[in-house]
C-alpha cells in the first residue's frame, strides 16, 4: 500500500522556520519524484517544489525560491521541505505527493503529474 505521511506542521510566528517531512512507503522510492504543494483556505492548490531522488534535480516555484528548500534522504525514503522567513500568507495545508518517472523525466510541480497524495499537514503563521 502506497503511503505518504507528512509531519512537521504547526503554529509559528512570522519570520520563523519549520521543516516538513514526507515519509514514503509502499513503492520504489527512486522510481518516483516527490513534490510539495499547498492549499490555503479559499484558494486553489499550488505547487511549491519537487525533487527527483535519482539525481536530486529540483523544480521550484519562482515565488518561493530563497525561502523554501526541498531535500531528500533516500536512505529514509523521506523528503523534506525547509521553510524559512515564514509569512502569514504561507498559512495553508501542505501536501506531499509522488509521481512515477524519476528515472525518465525531470520533476515538475504540476498537480496532474502526481498519482499519490498524503493527507496534508497544517501550517499556520501568525503575524
Amino acid at each position: 500500500e502506497v503511503q505518504l505521511v507528512e509531519s512537521g506542521g504547526g503554529l509559528v510566528q512570522a519570520g520563523g522556520s519549520l521543516r516538513l517531512s514526507c515519509a514514503a512507503s509502499g513503492f520504489t522510492f527512486d522510481e518516483y519524484y516527490i513534490g510539495w504543494f499547498r492549499q490555503a483556505p479559499g484558494k486553489e492548490r499550488e505547487g511549491i517544489s519537487c525533487i527527483s531522488s535519482t539525481d536530486d534535480r529540483t523544480d521550484n516555484a519562482d515565488s518561493l525560491k530563497g525561502r523554501f528548500t526541498i531535500s531528500s534522504d533516500n536512505a529514509k525514503n523521506t523528503v523534506y521541505l525547509q521553510m524559512d522567513s515564514l509569512k502569514p500568507g504561507d498559512t495553508a495545508v501542505y501536501y506531499c505527493a509522488a509521481a512515477y518517472g524519476a528515472t525518465y523525466y525531470p520533476c515538475q510541480i504540476k498537480e496532474y503529474a502526481y498519482s499519490y497524495w498524503g493527507q496534508g499537514t497544517q501550517v499556520t503563521v501568525s503575524s
